[in-house]
């Protein structure tokens, strides 16, 4: 066999395999969206992942009682496979007025409340704080946003799901 017909196979072979490579890591990805968040037990002090579904509070680890509340949880940069290194930027539940509308509403059978109605009846906490803060109060607004900040490098955390 010539060489130039040597090189046309191996450039030939590496270019099919590369292909391959491609459509087997893309039938392979999913569409970004968990079906789970994480939620924070209050009473056990530890993460667990339950449906994104669900309205916070929810039943949480250890008994009957909904002392479970939502929690967004960051990693720094770009690694959000690395566990040590993801922290909570915050707690979310809802008063139970507005759970009960939510979940009215998924069952049609209520019309969503205004934006500005809704956001007083959301309630956000950092995980060491004693006090719930309404997200439409300047704390609550202070909450959601303190930890989104550029780390080194200056890239900004990335939100973890289970």
């Amino acid at each position: 066999m010539k060489k130039a017909n040597i090189f046309k196979l191996v450039l030939a072979v590496a270019v099919l395999g590369l292909a391959g490579f491609r459509i087997v890591r893309f039938f392979q990805q999913t569409d970004g969206v968990s079906e789970q968040t994480y939620f924070y037990d209050l009473s056990e002090k530890k993460l667990f992942a339950a449906s994104r579904e669900a309205l916070p509070p929810i039943q949480g680890l250890n008994d009957a009682e909904e002392d479970a509340v939502r929690a967004v949880v960051f990693a720094p940069g770009e690694n959000t496979k690395d566990k040590a290194r993801r922290k909570i930027a915050y707690l979310e539940k809802y008063a139970p007025e507005f759970k009960d509308r939510l979940a009215k509403v998924r069952l049609g059978e209520a019309e969503p409340m205004p934006r500005g109605s809704r956001d007083g009846l959301r309630f956000v906490k950092r995980v060491d704080d004693a006090d719930w803060f309404p997200v439409s109060s300047p704390e609550g607004a202070k909450i959601l946003i303190e930890w989104n900040v550029p780390g080194p490098g200056g890239k900004h955390p990335i939100v973890c799901v289970p």
